[in-house]
């Protein structure tokens, strides 16, 4: 309980924190710092904590899971699509199916996952997320995600633009250095130096969430939005969640799991709404939505597992 008290302190402040910068800095401000962590700040935190992370359980089959629950996500939000069109004789356009769906199916495993696992779990078992993240929700955002959203938007021409983003995204390419650079015995001092790094790009991280949060200007599309958080955060979780056991993964193990596929959509949900013009109110509602959300589900996901 005193963890997640003090996690909530942080992830509160420091979300709020962004919350106050985003509505008093220059538009450009969160852009730039997004583009810093992106290149530098997130590589340098994923080195720092995988000297760190235990490395010789199953892990691998982390982004298994991933996959599984991007899949799971993906369907039941196109029943419920099917299910309200069948109900009201109504259905959302074409470009909210798409944000819909995105939002249902891609957690923001990194940005607000890392922080939430070692936080309540630790840095033993932060690769598990890791792979999670990298291997799972990476490829799930701009693989199927590029593919329905240039079905359900009229952006298609950007595919090969937004895929070739994982071939040079900067996080791949340390994950690999970070596994050789393992073995690489450092002095104490540029360790600890290493690991506050990691550090501050994590606080660093929930600034920026809170600088878009500030930009959400109308709860219009909330409704919808609750729709798809219910699969994303309730549903997808807690169906996959007890099914763990017959994967062989248990324990910390499972509780870090269960906090991947139980965080709120990824910022990559706003991103391709953007650039396929889907409905990008409905896209930063849900982000907004989700990060409250998280608050209330958290203490549950860790008292069920």
């Amino acid at each position: 309980m005193t963890n997640l008290l003090e996690l909530y302190v942080k992830l509160v402040g420091l979300v709020l924190l962004g919350f106050f910068l985003g509505r008093k800095l220059p538009a450009t401000v969160p852009p730039r710092l997004g583009q810093l962590l992106f290149w530098v700040g997130v590589p340098v935190s994923i080195v720092a904590f995988l000297r760190q992370a235990d490395l010789s359980a199953q892990i691998w089959i982390a982004p298994a899971i991933a996959h599984i629950a991007i899949l799971l996500g993906a369907f039941l939000a196109w029943l419920a699509i099917k299910g309200q069109a069948y109900l009201t004789n109504t259905t959302f356009q074409h470009p909210t199916q798409g944000s819909f769906i995105l939002s249902a199916m891609v957690g923001n495993t990194g940005y607000i996952g890392f922080p939430v696992t070692l936080a309540m779990v630790g840095k033993d078992y932060f690769a598990w997320a890791l792979f999670y993240d990298l291997l799972g929700s990476l490829f799930g955002a701009y693989g199927l995600g590029v593919a329905l959203a240039s079905r359900f938007g009229d952006g298609a021409t950007n595919s090969w633009q937004i895929t070739k983003a994982i071939l040079i995204n900067p996080a791949l390419w340390s994950f690999g250095f970070g596994l050789l650079f393992r073995q690489v015995t450092l002095p104490s001092t540029v360790e600890f130096y290493l690991e506050k790094l990691g550090w501050a790009t994590v606080a660093l991280s929930l600034v920026l969430i809170g600088m878009r949060l500030s930009q959400l200007n109308s709860w219009r599309r909330l409704p919808q939005a609750g729709g798809s958080l219910a699969i994303k955060m309730l549903l997808v979780p807690l169906v996959l969640g007890y099914t763990l056991p017959f994967f062989g993964i248990t324990g910390s193990a499972a509780k870090v799991v269960v906090l991947q596929m139980a965080m709120p959509p990824a910022f990559a949900t706003m991103v391709l709404a953007e650039t396929f013009n889907l409905d990008r109110e409905l896209a930063v509602t849900s982000l907004a939505l989700g990060v409250i959300l998280l608050l209330l589900t958290l203490p549950v996901w860790l008292w069920l597992f």
